[in-house]
């Protein structure tokens, strides 16, 4: 770990620019998920705790560097105060005269939130000198945004080289985890990607078979291999075109030493629909008039038992078409077997990316995985092997 932490900075007297990812779900001007401004309360609450006076930087959907007032950050302050439990004082830009009267009128104990920092043009272009304006209203800058990480902005990484910088408590958390699991894991390291696409997901696949012990490939993506292993996989949805390219990813995983795990058996109806009439047949056996819709029973019997030989697990991705039952059978299965051997601390589990939250959601097992990333883009390039520029400029 060689980035600091709330810690290792003296915060007493002191501004904190805190970056935080509060990108929430509102419908008819109500927030209908608060997962991440509960996620961000620890960091906040350490702030002032230390003494110092939170000023939160966010974006807020996509204006593109317009003021919109549709995406104004105001709406969510109702919000804030009741998941922080604190006053909380609006400033009507990020930077200027309004962010200065509004860090200046907020007392002790109060969070600062300022205006959509994506209205600003400078913002998603690293821009010198919206970093210098945004700098000049703080002495210290928290990252506590793992979830925009992954993007080169001036509230991610511009930031982090003008003012002396830190990760907050959440980005600490996702830095370890993710570490734990995938850089320093306790072995044998089980990987469960499932998915509609291979496209979607060649370069994780292509990093972690070169890192991990055994590989559960699900969904969609599990009809491909299978077609790239010459069964007839019916009308399932399938990239007959990246075959040469999953053979590529058994090949390399072969020369690893990583065994690719792929279903079985599977279940199969003619239609997509909730409730569809099914059957389960060997994977093998796909009707030619059937499509795969999930991992059968022997296949999940695979799933647990590689889940129950392993001491770190990787979840990223369905095992089938978990939107609509029966077929979300595998994957809930699996999931709370996951989550079963994770709260009796026989396992580590970190879980992320995509359909996996509400997958695991949906199954009643998120809340024993041992963490749940709820970055999309960022925890998949992570897994990826890439460097997140909004890492990688708190350690620099």
């Amino acid at each position: 770990m060689s980035w600091k932490t709330l810690d290792d900075m003296e915060l007493a007297g002191k501004t904190v620019l805190l970056r935080v990812d509060i990108n929430v779900p509102v419908e008819n001007g109500e927030v209908t998920d608060a997962t991440r401004i509960e996620r961000i309360a620890p960091t906040v609450q350490n702030i002032i705790d230390q003494g110092g006076k939170p000023v939160l930087l966010a974006h807020f959907g996509r204006p593109k560097g317009e003021v919109k007032p549709e995406l104004s950050l105001k709406q969510l302050v109702p919000t804030l105060k009741t998941y922080l439990g604190t006053e909380i004082v609006f400033g009507e830009d990020c930077t200027g005269p309004a962010a200065e009267q509004a860090i200046a009128n907020a007392s002790e104990g109060a969070v600062v939130l300022l205006e959509n920092t994506r209205f600003k043009p400078g913002e998603e272009k690293n821009d010198a000198d919206l970093v210098a304006a945004l700098a000049a209203l703080g002495d210290v800058f928290c990252n506590d945004a793992f979830s925009a990480a992954h993007r080169a902005h001036a509230t991610t990484t511009g930031l982090a080289h003008a003012l002396p910088s830190c990760a907050g408590r959440l980005m600490q958390a996702e830095l370890q985890a993710l570490e734990g699991a995938l850089a320093t894991p306790v072995r044998p390291v089980l990987a469960v990607v499932g998915g509609a696409k291979v496209s979607t997901k060649l370069e994780l696949l292509g990093n972690l078979v070169a890192k991990v012990d055994k590989l559960v490939i699900g969904g969609g993506m599990a009809n491909t291999f299978l077609a790239a292993k010459g069964v007839d996989v019916g009308k399932s949805l399938c990239e007959h075109d990246m075959a040469p390219t999953a053979v590529e990813i058994l090949g390399k995983a072969d020369a690893a030493g990583c065994e690719i795990i792929l279903p079985s058996d599977v279940v199969v109806a003619r239609e997509f629909k909730e409730g569809a009439d099914n059957e389960t047949v060997a994977a093998e056996a796909c009707p030619a008039d059937a499509m795969i819709l999930d991992a059968g029973p022997e296949a999940v019997k695979t799933v647990n038992a590689a889940i129950d030989a392993s001491k770190t697990l990787i979840w990223n991705g369905p095992l089938g078409a978990f939107e609509i039952a029966p077929f979300d059978t595998a994957t809930n299965a699996a999931a709370r077997h996951a989550a079963e051997a994770s709260a009796s601390g026989k396992l580590v589990s970190v879980a992320g990316g995509g359909d996996t939250v509400a997958a695991l959601n949906k199954a009643g097992a998120a809340d024993e995985f041992t963490y749940i990333s709820t970055a999309g883009g960022a925890f998949l390039e992570w897994m990826e092997g890439k460097e997140l520029p909004g890492v990688a400029a708190l350690t620099s």
